[in-house]
């Protein structure tokens, strides 16, 4: 799989998991680590970019495991995964 598609995968599943209850919506983005894993060397752009997603999943994850409300931290995260893809197309 292609950068590319793996940053358009990581958005179209947090789409997704916004719209879910937080049991579903955990489930979704715990899939989605080995999808923002770096692989080999990358601009450091990219790479901090991708960090970027990983931390912003990772806030998410643990509003919702808090019962927190995470509105505005899915848009985040959204927003992070698309400057990722746009890096690497």
């Amino acid at each position: 799989m292609t950068e590319t598609e793996k940053a358009a995968k990581v958005i179209e599943a947090l789409r997704a998991a916004e719209r879910e209850p937080a049991g579903v919506a955990l489930s979704i983005l715990n899939g989605l680590t080995g999808l923002v894993r770096a692989e080999g060397e990358q601009p450091l752009q990219v790479a901090e970019t991708r960090s970027s997603v990983f931390l912003a999943i990772c806030e998410i994850g643990k509003a919702l495991h808090r019962g927190q409300p995470a509105g505005k931290l899915w848009r985040t995260a959204i927003e992070a995964a698309e400057r990722w893809k746009s890096l690497v197309t």
